[in-house]
């Protein structure tokens, strides 16, 4: 899959984000990597680098945005099909949005997305 069609894949889970919740996102640039970072698992599909919004004081009203991450080579090497890679990078954005308001790991799980 060409990169740009990659980029339409996670713009169209952005916009599969209840208003609701995305009218809460701020101060955040989601950015498509081809790898994940050097000291990160090969394996990894996202990452969420900031401080969620349930951390939040006085003191990060300044700081540079939050950043998402999404890993186009382990994503496409994760999915056999399209359909299933459609499937994942909602699943993988979904989850990198709710690390921003705080959801961990545990409770994604729970969830239905981890």
């Amino acid at each position: 899959m060409d990169p740009e069609r990659f980029d339409e894949l996670v713009d169209t889970a952005l916009d599969g984000i209840p208003d609701e919740l995305a009218q809460l996102v701020r101060n955040v640039v989601v950015l498509v990597e081809d790898e994940p970072p050097e000291g990160e698992p090969d394996d990894l599909l996202g990452l969420y680098d900031g401080v969620a919004l349930t951390e939040r004081d006085s003191s990060t009203l300044l700081n540079l945005p939050d950043r998402i991450f999404i890993f186009r080579g382990p994503l496409l090497d994760f999915c056999e099909s399209e359909d299933e890679l459609v499937e994942e990078v909602r699943i993988t954005v979904v989850h990198e949005v709710a690390h921003h308001f705080g959801i961990d790991d545990a409770r994604l799980h729970d969830l239905g997305y981890a």
